[in-house]
C-alpha cells in the first residue's frame, strides 16, 4: 500500500491544533468588510495616508450595531478556521470616538466561551493633536493593549518618537503591552523598528512591546539588519507579520536589497527574535483583497520568506501568537 500523500497544508494544520489552534494576533476588525465594488476605487487611486482619513467615511457612519455586526462576522470566520486567539486593534478617535470598542465588548461576551479576544486601540488620528490625545487616553482604559501608529505624529507634526514616548508612558503606568505598527512603507528611509526598540530600552518595557509589520526592515543592507536583530534581542521585541497586507506593496525606483515586500522572518526567526501572525485589514479601504484566511497569510509568509521550516510555521501560527498577546506572560 502506497503511503498517505497530505498537502502540507493539512500537516501544519494538524500541528497547530496539537499547539492550542490557530492564533490571529493582529487585525482590524472594526473595519473589516467594508469594502465595496463601488469604491475599490479608493484602493487604486489613494496611498495609506490618505486612506488614514478617506475611512472616516465608514467610521463616522458606522453606529454601535454596524460594528457589532462586523465583529461578529470577523469572529466567526476566525472560529470558523479554528483560530483560538484573535488579537484586533479598534479605532477610538474623535470620529468613531468609543462606538467601536462598546460594540467590541459585547461581541466578546457573546463570544466568550469560543475564542479569546484581546483588543488594542488604533490610533489613526496620532496622540498628538489635543482631541486625539483625548480620546487616546480614554481608549487606553478600554483595552487590553496599547496600541499605536507613531508615523501619522510623525508626519502631521515631526513628533513620532515623541508619540513613542506617550504609547510606552501609558503601557508602562498601566502595565499592559504595547503593540506598534512601524516601518510600514518599504523603503531604506524608515528606521521606527530601530526607534521602537531604543524606545523600549529606555522606558524599561522589555519583553512587553511588539512591533507591527516591519516591511522597511527588507529594504536595508544586511549590515544593518543583523545590527538591528541584535537591538531587538536587547528589547526582547517581538514581531507580527502580516503578509498580504504589504505584499501589493508599490514598485519603486529607489535602490535597495532585492526583497519581496515582507517581513523577514527567514532572518529573525533563527536570529531568536518572537515572530507571530495576523491577517490585519480584511475586504477594508486598506486592504480590498485579503480574506482574512489564516492558511493564506502563513502560506505567503514562508513562500515569499522562502523559509519553508515546518516547526517554525507551526510556531508562528500558534504559541507565537499566544506569546505577542501576552497570554502566556
Amino acid at each position: 500500500m502506497k503511503n498517505h500523500v497530505r498537502s502540507f497544508k493539512t500537516y501544519i494544520r494538524d500541528e497547530i491544533i496539537k499547539k492550542g489552534g490557530w492564533v490571529n494576533a493582529h487585525a482590524h476588525a472594526d473595519r473589516a468588510f467594508t469594502m465595496t465594488p463601488e469604491k475599490i476605487s479608493i484602493y487604486h487611486t489613494s496611498n495609506l495616508q490618505q486612506k488614514w482619513d478617506l475611512v472616516d467615511e465608514v467610521k463616522r457612519t458606522s453606529s454601535v450595531d454596524d460594528y457589532y455586526a462586523r465583529f461578529c462576522q470577523s469572529i466567526e470566520l476566525m472560529i470558523s478556521q479554528g483560530v483560538t486567539a484573535f488579537g484586533t486593534f479598534v479605532d477610538i478617535d474623535p470620529i468613531c470616538e468609543d462606538r467601536a470598542i462598546i460594540a467590541a465588548h459585547k461581541a466578546r461576551e457573546v463570544y466568550k466561551h469560543d475564542i479569546t479576544l484581546k483588543f488594542a486601540n488604533q490610533t489613526l488620528k496620532g496622540v498628538i493633536e489635543p482631541t486625539a490625545r483625548k480620546w487616546f487616553d480614554i481608549g487606553s482604559e478600554m483595552v487590553d493593549m496599547i496600541g499605536g501608529l507613531p508615523y501619522r505624529d510623525e508626519l502631521d507634526y515631526g513628533r513620532g518618537l515623541e508619540a513613542m514616548d506617550i504609547l510606552l508612558d501609558t503601557a508602562k503606568s498601566r502595565g499592559i503591552m504595547c503593540h506598534v505598527h512601524v516601518d510600514q512603507f518599504n523603503t531604506p528611509k524608515e528606521k521606527e523598528t530601530e526607534q521602537l526598540c531604543d524606545k523600549t530600552i529606555e522606558h524599561g518595557m522589555q519583553g512587553r512591546v511588539v512591533a507591527i509589520h516591519g516591511i522597511s526592515i527588507g529594504a536595508h543592507s544586511k549590515d544593518y539588519r543583523y545590527r538591528l536583530y541584535e537591538k531587538m534581542r536587547q528589547a526582547q521585541m517581538m514581531m507580527i507579520a502580516c503578509p498580504m497586507a504589504w505584499i501589493d506593496s508599490n514598485r519603486k525606483e529607489d535602490l535597495m536589497p532585492f526583497h519581496n515586500a515582507l517581513t523577514p522572518a527567514d532572518e529573525m526567526i533563527p536570529e531568536g527574535i518572537t515572530v507571530a501572525i495576523g491577517t490585519d485589514n480584511i475586504c477594508d479601504y486598506m486592504v480590498p483583497l485579503c480574506e482574512g484566511d489564516m492558511w493564506q497569510e502563513l502560506s505567503l509568509l514562508a513562500a515569499g520568506c522562502r523559509f519553508p521550516d515546518l516547526d517554525a510555521m507551526v510556531n508562528i501560527a500558534s504559541i507565537n501568537g499566544r506569546k505577542v498577546l501576552g497570554l502566556d506572560l
